[in-house]
């Protein structure tokens, strides 16, 4: 299986998925570790992640993925949402709480 459809995969397979350094419970850079806590202040206690220090294949393929340079990279239902200063600012909008309630539905 090719890199581009293991991230498929992954980004489909669960509803919230997140890229990032380092796990949710270890993050290793800050940018993943306020990803992961915008994510917890929404609720969202359960998600997919993968530690793209694991794994130079996924680190660099889910930048062609998404077109976007930048990790962390959050995925909800499969769409790319963002990264942490997007998921801030949407957090603060409300726009993402609104998001993930709309998808729970």
């Amino acid at each position: 299986m090719d890199t581009q459809e293991r991230i498929k995969q992954q980004v489909t397979g669960n509803r919230v998925f997140l890229y990032m350094k380092g796990t949710p419970q270890f993050p290793q850079c800050g940018f993943s570790a306020l990803a992961v806590q915008v994510l917890n202040a929404c609720g969202v206690k359960d998600f997919g992640s993968f530690n793209v220090l694991s794994d130079q294949e996924i680190r660099e393929g889910i930048k062609n993925y998404a077109n976007w340079p930048t990790i962390p990279q959050l995925y909800i239902n499969g769409e790319f949402v963002g990264g942490s200063d997007i998921m801030r600012e949407m957090y603060q909008s409300g726009e993402l709480q609104k998001l993930l309630e709309t998808e729970k539905a």
